[in-house]
């Protein structure tokens, strides 16, 4: 089991973080308008401390041997699923289009199991403080 290392190890990154503020902006969908499969919100503020813990979380899981994608960080909030051979709006991320959102503090990260089906559902696990 590598929870035990991945939790030592994502203490000091977050750690490392220092106090931020985001605020949700515009929106957009992954898969095409015909076939969305996700609606995500875009993040704005202090995105390049973001990216920095970002890279530091990912830093530390292939530190202890778990896949991380090799991709760019984009940072958004996933506030929906299109489920394939369900009726879908495609056109809903767009109209986020110019949406501003209030800016929060970010407090904590939170480490989540994901348990996928039909219903998903998400568990915490444990969190670390930010700043």
């Amino acid at each position: 089991m590598r929870l035990t290392p991945l939790l030592d190890a994502v203490g000091p990154a977050v750690g490392a973080a220092p106090p931020m503020s985001l605020a949700m902006a515009e929106g957009g969908r992954f898969g095409s308008r015909r076939r969305p499969t996700v609606c995500w919100v875009g993040v704005t503020g202090d995105v390049a401390p973001l990216t920095a813990l970002a890279d530091r979380l990912a830093t530390a899981a292939r530190g202890v041997g778990l896949p991380v994608e090799d991709r760019p960080f984009r940072p958004h909030l996933t506030v929906g699923r299109w489920r394939r051979g369900q009726p879908a709006d495609g056109d809903l991320p767009d109209r986020l289009q110019g949406h501003r959102g209030p800016s929060w503090p970010v407090t904590e990260v939170v480490l989540c199991r994901s348990h996928l089906g039909p219903v998903p559902r998400y568990e915490r696990v444990t969190a670390w403080p930010v700043g």
